[in-house]
């Protein structure tokens, strides 16, 4: 591990209280190193102890934040499908006026903040994917494979949705950095990668997965029509203009061949994927409150 990270991460010294700034900074320079191809981590370092034992904290508080809301989760695998089609409209964060506001009325300097918070808190889609269909059954396997393919542009290089949001934040010219990425956007990337890096929270991964799926297309129509009205080429904001239509598609196929047959197949995974959509929801519902007050936008 890099020891310009290391030195961000805690030592073997008791954790700092979750909550904290530092806590979701650390999390956020540890899996920057841990994913990172050739470096990774030692799994028997002091360090590397102390920030595991740090991220299932993490885990534990946010599962604590939406437990009451897993009360109303049906155990049959039919009315759970229509359950988890129902945060759509009614989930955490669904319908925040954050949005429509960045359409209509928010600055280009208040656009290019909003952009380089989300961009710094992307853990991303294909990687997270990549990571949860390890082992999985070959139907739901195969569904996530053809949604890979998408993200990787079917093959080409110019089609992959990452390198496409990398060049909007080239073409506007963001810089995110974790010292200035507030900590419920990094609190966002660091529970989607300790899903999905996690294989006990595999189907709680899949869960948070297909909540971006089913929730992401309104929001990103409106963030498509704020760089439309600021002037951004097509091109540039095609990421958005892209995901505002191909995710309504991804939705319908991944509750069906992925969360259907994995429930149809074992009900005992209900519980775990409505709780990994429901704690995808709350954080992301959490970094829209934050930014409302940055801008000042009621709620």
């Amino acid at each position: 591990m890099d020891g310009r990270v290391l030195s961000r991460i805690p030592d073997d010294s008791p954790p700092p209280t979750f909550g904290a700034e530092a806590v979701h900074r650390s999390l956020a320079y540890f899996n920057r190193a841990r994913l990172a191809p050739g470096q990774g981590f030692d799994p028997i370092s002091p360090v590397t102890q102390s920030m595991l034992r740090l991220e299932e904290e993490m885990l534990c508080v946010q599962r604590s934040s939406v437990a009451s809301m897993l009360a109303s989760v049906p155990a049959e695998p039919g009315a759970f499908l229509a359950w988890f089609e129902e945060l759509k409209a009614a989930g955490p964060g669904q319908h925040d006026p954050l949005f429509p506001w960045l359409a209509e009325h928010a600055t280009r300097s208040q656009l290019h903040w909003f952009l380089e918070q989300e961009v710094a808190g992307e853990a991303g889609f294909e990687d997270l994917l990549a990571m949860t269909q390890v082992k999985l059954p070959c139907r739901a396997k195969l569904e996530m494979a053809r949604n890979f393919w998408d993200e990787m542009g079917r093959g080409r290089e110019d089609g992959m949705h990452g390198p496409m949001l990398e060049r909007l934040a080239r073409a506007v010219g963001l810089d995110p950095q974790i010292d200035t990425t507030v900590p419920e956007s990094l609190a966002l990337g660091n529970t989607m990668v300790a899903l999905a890096f996690n294989r006990r929270y595999a189907f709680h991964s899949i869960g948070a997965l297909g909540a971006i799926e089913l929730t992401a297309p309104t929001r990103a129509g409106y963030v498509a029509q704020a760089l439309s009205r600021l002037g951004i080429s097509r091109r540039n904001r095609h990421y958005f203009e892209l995901h505002a239509v191909i995710d309504q598609a991804h939705s319908r196929t991944w509750n069906a061949e992925v969360i259907g047959t994995l429930v149809e197949e074992d009900v005992s995974r209900i519980r775990a994927i409505a709780e990994g959509a429901l704690l995808r929801l709350w954080c992301g519902s959490r970094c829209f409150e934050r930014y409302r007050l940055e801008f000042g936008v009621g709620a």
